[in-house]
């Protein structure tokens, strides 16, 4: 039951591709287009009821460039964290780079791993398979542009994410 708007065909297409479902579009996305915390916590409240979710997965507060729709998506899932806490629900928030970091490629695969050692509350995933991310935004069609194409080539969430436990 997707509720797609159909000014993002394109960015369904590339959800699709692998298998991976949109169920919800809110809003235009973009700088300054600010998506509501409360609508979030409801959207994100229906999904995980109607699919018995157990572990949700979002941005940090940082939202991987700042981006406020990133940065909205992560506080919507806090708040809904913090109204369902009688509920198993683990929480997962990727970490964000400092500006070294992101672009550093592969070798922040080593970097996540000599850095994230000593904390419990934190997990490195591996991309054994980078290529499917260029696959993947290339059915982004019009975000297949040349600074994105080195983007998902020299960016280190390309081959290793640290997601950090969400505590609420």
């Amino acid at each position: 039951s997707a509720n797609i708007s159909p000014q993002y065909p394109h960015f369904y297409h590339s959800l699709s591709f692998e298998g991976t479902r949109i169920l919800y579009c809110l809003s235009q996305d973009g700088f300054g287009k600010v998506w509501s915390h409360d609508l979030l916590t409801e959207v994100i409240e229906e999904e995980v009821t109607k699919h018995d979710i157990h572990t949700i997965i979002t941005f940090d507060n940082h939202g991987v460039s700042g981006h406020c729709n990133h940065r909205d998506v992560h506080r919507g899932v806090l708040k809904f964290l913090q109204t369902n806490s009688g509920r198993n629900i683990k929480a997962w928030e990727l970490v964000s780079l400092n500006i070294f970091r992101k672009y550093c490629g592969p070798v922040d695969i080593w970097l996540s791993i000599l850095s994230d050692k000593k904390h419990p509350t934190k997990v490195i995933i591996i991309n054994e398979q980078p290529w499917k991310s260029f696959k993947a935004m290339a059915q982004h069609l019009s975000q297949w542009v040349w600074f994105r194409k080195l983007f998902v080539s020299f960016s280190s969430y390309t081959y290793a994410n640290t997601l950090n436990r969400i505590i609420p």
